[in-house]
């Protein structure tokens, strides 16, 4: 009788250490549930790469390269400052492929407006002009041309970020020169592919200068500004 008994209890420290190791492994798998990370998809990482170039575009343009950290750059692309370097190598690398995206919709703003060809308020280049030196665009550096907004931060860097800025000046010279030999041969007159080269990095030379200037002085003297504008627009396109 009392071997059974000794049997019954044993049974029963058993099943109950049992109970418990079952019990506690199901709170370690629930610990382990809500503590995982939630796993990340190809289009999510996508995603959260081009909020960051969106958000170091604007910043960028309208502060500075200098002026913007990692942490208050990943906190305006609504992410986590330890993210960034999932998504680039470098702050360094980033402005390079900022830059160059930059120009290329810059570039491909360009193109369309000389795809129109002229309309009754000008000749394309004059729209090109009007535009770029107009108050709206002065007043928007954040998405504004790079050629203006990022002037002084490409000579302070690496060559990669200066290679970057001279392949998007060189894409604006390309394509003005362009027009200006199309124009030229519309209007039957010989143009040197030379000529129109020059002609193409003075118009350039005009217009950031004046954009830069411009913006330099808005808010001490808008009237200046506005006034330098007027002359831009008055003189780059003869």
């Amino acid at each position: 009788m009392a071997l059974l008994v000794d049997q019954l209890l044993m049974m029963g420290i058993i099943g109950t250490i049992a109970i418990m190791r079952d019990v506690i492994e199901k709170v370690k798998s629930g610990a382990r549930e809500r503590t995982a990370m939630p796993r990340i998809t190809k289009e999510d990482k996508a995603r959260n790469r081009q909020n960051i170039l969106e958000a170091a575009s604007r910043m960028f343009r309208s502060q500075g390269v200098d002026a913007v950290g990692i942490a208050e750059l990943m906190k305006e692309a609504g992410l986590t400052h330890g993210g960034f370097y999932n998504h680039f190598a470098s702050k360094n690398d980033l402005v390079v492929e900022v830059c160059g995206a930059a120009f290329a919709a810059s570039h491909g703003s360009l193109a369309q407006i000389v795809d129109d060809g002229p309309h009754q308020d000008g000749s394309a280049l004059k729209r090109v002009v009007d535009g770029y030196l107009s108050t709206a665009h002065r007043d928007a550096p954040d998405g504004g041309c790079p050629s203006a907004s990022l002037v002084t931060d490409a000579g302070r860097h690496s060559e990669a970020v200066q290679s970057a800025y001279a392949a998007g000046v060189e894409g604006y010279l390309t394509g003005f020169a362009a027009e200006f030999l199309r124009e030229a041969e519309e209007n039957g007159h010989d143009l040197d592919p030379d000529e129109a080269r020059h002609k193409a990095m003075r118009l350039l030379s005009e217009m950031v200068g004046a954009l830069v200037l411009a913006r330099a002085v808005r808010q001490v003297e808008p009237e200046l500004s506005d006034e330098i504008l007027r002359a831009g627009r008055g003189q780059a396109v003869d």
